[in-house]
This record gives C-alpha cells, structure tokens and sequence, in this order.
C-alpha cells in the first residue's frame, strides 16, 4: 500500500470521522444551513439533458481546471457480460450517453486526463461492448474519437487490472480501513454517475454506495460459481454497516459532482435482475427521462431517494452520511434549479433487506 494524496490528502482531514449519532435532522425551528444546489433535467435526449443538467450548475468549468486529472466512476456493476445481458437496457448500468457527455464537458474544460474507471465483478471486462441504448456508440469509439478531438486524452479502466496500487483509508468499519484504487486517489476531480437502483443490503445505489466499486476485489471479493466476484468481505450484515465502508471512502476521497441516471434503472431487489432487481423505464412511469446533477453529492442522493419515493430519515447511508458531514439531505436545504420534485416523484417498489436493519 502507498500513502494517499488525493489533494494532500484532502488536508489530512479524514483520520477524524464524525460521531454516527445524528442530531434531529429536521428539528423544527432550527435555523436552515446554506443550501445546496440540485439541477433536474427531464427529456428523451440523455447527452442533451446531461448538458443541461451541468449548466444550470455553472458549467463544467466550474469543476474541472485546466490541466487537471478527472476519475468518473459510473456504475458498470454486470458489465463485463454486456455482449450478451443488455445490462443498460436492464437499468442495472449507468448509461454511455451520459457518460460520454461528461467526459466530453471535462476535455473542453481543460482536464489533462479523463479516467472512466470501475471494479465490476471481474477483473476485467471489453469496452467495445458498453454501448448507448440504440447501439450507434460504443464506449472504445467515443474515446478514440474524443481523445483526437481535444488535448486531454480518456482512459478507459478496469480497475482491478489498470490500478498501478492501492490506496487505504482509515474507516469505522470492521476492517478499520479500506483499500482504494490510486487511479481515484491520485485524481485532481472524482465525479460519479450511478444509475439509479434499489438495494437488497444497501437500501439504495446512487452515488454514495457507487464507490464500492474502486475497492479491490483480491482483496475483499471471492468467486462465485467460477463465474463473477462478490465482494463478501465487506461486511452486508446491516444498511448501517455496509453504508460504513462507502461513507468514509466518500469522506477520504471527497467528489466533486454528482449525477444519477433516471432513464433505464431498477427497483426491487437489486443492484442486478439476477439478484431480483425489476427494470423500471422511468419514462413509463412520468412520461420522460431525467437527469439530476448536484456538486453535494448527499443533496443528489437524498433528491433521488425522494424521486424514488423513499424516506429520507430512514435511508441509513443518508442520516449516517449527513452525520459525518458529507452534504446535505433535509429538502429545505436544497434547492431544486429545473424540473419540480413533486412532476418527478413515482412510485418505486423498495428492497427487501437481507440483512438486519
């Protein structure tokens, strides 16, 4: 293992993590905290929508320096079979358009570099077949093809293989630390863009819980039916322990922007169809699609959860994560730049939890 330095370590501010014992959250009378920002976008168009969605925050300029290195981390849980499952069609994956039009935003905001990066459950996996929803772009192409279009290049990674090492961060987990991969760690900007999920053991998948996947599956995963890896070592006993882990790599690694996919996603017993999971076409449902973006990636998160009809006092990533300052969460300290929450809200069938609460 290798010292961290992202950003110096962020000011060697993560040895000290927050008490878990959140005070009431939404007390009345207490004064409200400065609010954070959450874009909505709805539309048919998701590279379009995603460009919206970064404008009505500011543009990606305001994220991204010239010069600078950028990890995006999408969720490409089942995509090492993605010749053969559909696993954006499925709404188990975070969708390429969306990708590739953030990817597109940071290379003419300046980045040096754009690291599209995940663990999956196998070490590795063809990019050439993670391509959009109508199948005219796929994710090697698009890279070539903007990598010659601009001066920064993009980097497609397999993080089990690609990551030169690995990183840890001290955690109030089990294990008392979790290791990371150094390709996020030595990022200048981390930006991730889950779909959005339900979860048998998590509750929820949306951008916290999307860093799982720069954990080592050597490390912390054992093989399955000799065909995909389960990263079983990190404890999935309870929401609360498993949003432990996520939490304070979120704490260690601090992202810059948030983006959830609100196109093809899942509900029920995900984060796979394997698993239970049932895919939800959010267009069925309020006529569109929608993107949300937010620099406070616990102000996305709890927007989403209120899209998907979840209570936010009860999400424990969310209360644990508000607890240890990560954002904000309580709805009058947020506001909504776009589409009104209540035109989005739908009814979204929660997970049952495998483990005890």
């Amino acid at each position: 293992m290798q010292n961290l330095n992202r950003r110096d370590f962020i000011g060697a501010a993560v040895g000290a993590v927050a008490a878990l014992n959140a005070p009431h959250l939404f007390a009345a009378g207490k004064k409200a905290p400065s609010k954070s920002k959450v874009s909505t976008v709805r539309g048919n168009d998701l590279a379009r929508m995603t460009l919206d969605s970064l404008e009505a925050l500011g543009g990606m300029k305001t994220v991204v320096n010239e010069g600078e290195t950028v990890f995006i981390k999408p969720n490409f849980v089942n995509a090492p079979w993605a010749k053969h499952n559909k696993c954006f069609a499925t709404g188990e994956c975070t969708k390429p358009e969306i990708i590739l039009a953030v990817t597109e935003e940071c290379l003419k905001a300046g980045a040096r570099q754009v690291i599209i990066g995940d663990g999956s459950q196998l070490p590795k996996y063809e990019w050439k077949h993670l391509k959009t929803l109508d199948g005219k772009k796929d994710m090697v192409t698009e890279a070539k093809r903007l990598s010659s279009k601009y001066s920064g290049n993009i980097k497609l990674a397999c993080l089990e293989v690609d990551s030169p090492g690995w990183v840890e961060v001290p955690s109030k987990c089990k294990q008392k630390k979790i290791a990371i991969s150094d390709m996020v760690t030595k990022a200048d900007r981390i930006i991730t863009i889950p779909v959005a999920k339900t979860h048998s053991w998590a509750q929820l998948t949306l951008g916290l819980k999307n860093f799982i996947g720069i954990t080592p599956l050597k490390r912390y995963a054992q093989l399955i039916d000799k065909t995909w890896w389960n990263r079983g070592s990190i404890d999935h006993s309870s929401p609360r322990a498993i949003s432990q882990v996520y939490l304070d790599i979120v704490k260690a690694i601090k992202p810059d922007l948030s983006i959830v996919d609100f196109s093809v996603c899942l509900e029920s017993n995900g984060p796979s169809v394997g698993q239970g999971g049932k895919t939800v076409d959010v267009k069925k449902r309020i006529g569109s699609w929608a993107v949300i973006a937010s620099k406070d990636i616990m102000a996305a998160d709890a927007t989403a959860a209120r899209i998907m009809s979840h209570d936010v006092k009860k999400m424990k990533q969310l209360t644990m994560g508000y607890a240890m300052g990560l954002g904000q969460i309580d709805e009058r300290s947020i506001e909504i730049v776009g589409e009104k929450l209540e035109k989005l809200a739908m009814k979204w069938k929660p997970a049952q939890i495998k483990g005890h609460m």
